[in-house]
């Protein structure tokens, strides 16, 4: 089907994720609602650890940059020049990897065409951001 349609019988990205009773379409709609939340958190707090990133990159050779706590780092813990840096680009890195599969799982889901799974996604998405934009972006 090339067109989005109303039904509680679908099949969402294997075989065993088979839907064929209207209990099993709700469940499948929040499942694929905490899906859209996961990805919109992760998007968020990677921004947020940009940010943490961008501090932590040493700009001058100062004593406190050769101390490592530069970027206020884990309590005062000794860390060598860039190394916290990379610690932050190596959690960057492995959030960017989770929000790509999560984004694709959630676009191929959507390829079902199917309306409440559709639904679930954009509530998902919105209740995410609503939820964990003020959680991470805090101070």
């Amino acid at each position: 089907l090339m067109y989005f349609y109303f039904s509680d019988k679908v099949v969402l990205l294997f075989d065993f994720w088979n839907v064929h009773t209207p209990a099993g379409m709700v469940l499948s709609v929040l499942v694929v609602l905490l899906l859209a939340a996961l990805y919109e958190a992760i998007k968020i707090s990677k921004t947020k650890l940009l940010c943490q990133t961008i501090l932590a990159i040493p700009t001058t050779l100062s004593q406190d940059a050769l101390g490592g706590g530069g970027g206020g780092g884990a309590g005062g813990a000794w860390l060598p020049v860039g190394a916290e840096w990379f610690l932050y680009h190596i959690s960057q890195s492995l959030l960017h990897v989770a929000q790509v599969v999560i984004g694709y799982l959630v676009m191929l889901v959507v390829m079902s065409y199917n309306t409440w799974i559709f639904l679930g996604v954009i509530v998902g998405s919105a209740l995410g951001f609503y939820l964990a934009y003020p959680v991470f972006t805090a101070r």
